[in-house]
């Protein structure tokens, strides 16, 4: 089955290609943070998001109201720092796959 991105789910597999791309890019992100040097304030704040992120890809389909959520915190804490805007920016396309969240 084709998906956006050229995605597509793996013969035997039956996990959503939107949640591994998700884990991957919170991986990678994770990498990153952990081996930046330099602390920031909010740093915290971004390493837990992008943990609660990481348990979201483990259970299946995650919320996506909760999953902009964590976006949106781990953007706020880590958007000015540029060394990490690349896996920011991964994650965002990543969370985006997901679609919208619903209006209510």
């Amino acid at each position: 089955m084709l998906r956006s991105l050229g995605q597509r789910r793996v013969a035997g597999s039956d996990e959503d290609p939107r949640v591994a791309e998700l884990r991957t890019a919170v991986s990678r992100l994770r990498r990153e943070l952990a081996a930046h040097p330099v602390e920031f304030p909010d740093r915290g704040i971004a390493e837990d998001e992008l943990a609660a992120l990481a348990a979201m890809t483990s259970g299946g389909a995650p919320e996506i109201p909760r999953l902009r959520r964590s976006l949106l915190l781990i953007a706020g804490a880590i958007g000015s720092v540029s060394a990490l805007s690349k896996g920011l920016a991964q994650v965002r396309e990543a969370v985006d796959l997901f679609g919208e969240a619903p209006r209510g």
